[in-house]
């Protein structure tokens, strides 16, 4: 066996500075992953060149037993962050396994509202893809944020309404402080996005909102109504032309410029 030969280092990391535990962890080889753990010379915290953790690792695979193995050891950091801002948490929010974000939230050092790429958090990631039990288990906790904006000013419910996640929309406008008619850098709603995508169930959803104007107009002048009709979407522009009101014009660019800059570097 490897590990009982005097000159096998078992925590050697490769020119990634992934170590075997690492590797193990990433594809899931749980037996592997209790031999190494029991060994005083490897590092459960250790991390690689991207400033990912075996736990990181874990959590991206969704491998749910590891991530208990891991959580149990005191070296493990389950808030540490990779050199893009992205957390245990983060990754495991992003593919949809649900278990190990119920498992991360339960930890006192592990911040809900850590943010990576474009600046987007667990929600919003969660959101985005519209894994609705993940967002749920999110916004019952106080702690995190319900309505955070990205590098460009997206919000969780403004990236489920552009991907026409029913379910996903509904849940943030039911939380106090969430703005249903927020916009981005570029002067886009929630409504604008849906819209123009001809999503037209949360079109509906969204209309029924007294704070959600049916005709804002974007930097470039565009409303709802022309986004959807130019992509011919019936459905929608019955919709929005029953509810037609004045134009709510959108001030320009309103996100420092450095802001974005910061952004389109971290990707």
């Amino acid at each position: 066996m490897l590990l009982e030969r005097w000159n096998v280092h078992p925590d050697s990391p490769d020119r990634n500075l992934q170590t075997p535990l690492s590797h193990a962890a990433s594809r899931g080889h749980e037996g592997v992953v209790k031999l190494l753990l029991d060994r005083k010379d490897v590092n459960p915290g250790s991390s690689d060149k991207n400033g990912r953790t075996p736990l990181s690792l874990a959590a991206s695979g969704g491998h749910e037993g590891l991530v208990k193995l891991l959580l149990n050891r005191k070296e493990v950091n389950p808030g540490s962050s990779d050199k893009d801002g992205r957390t245990p948490l983060w990754f495991a929010a992003s593919r949809g396994h649900e278990g190990i974000v119920k498992l991360l939230l339960e930890r006192d050092r592990v911040n809900p509202n850590s943010r990576g790429h474009y600046g987007r958090t667990p929600l919003s990631l969660a959101a985005s893809q519209g894994y609705e039990d993940i967002v749920k288990l999110l916004l019952e906790r106080r702690r995190v944020n319900p309505d955070p904006q990205g590098c460009y000013g997206r919000t969780p419910l403004s990236l489920a309404a552009a991907e026409g996640h029913e379910g996903v929309v509904m849940l943030p406008m039911e939380r106090k402080g969430v703005n249903p008619d927020s916009w981005d850098y570029k002067g886009r709603t929630p409504l604008s996005f849906a819209a123009s995508r001809g999503h037209d169930g949360v079109v509906k959803l969204l209309l029924e909102r007294k704070q959600v104007k049916p005709d804002p107009s974007d930097n470039r002048d565009q409303t709802p109504l022309l986004l959807t009709a130019s992509q011919g979407y019936e459905s929608v522009v019955k919709l929005l032309h029953r509810t037609q009101g004045s134009q709510s014009q959108r001030p320009g660019l309103q996100w420092p410029n450095t802001h974005v800059i910061r952004c389109r570097e971290r990707t």
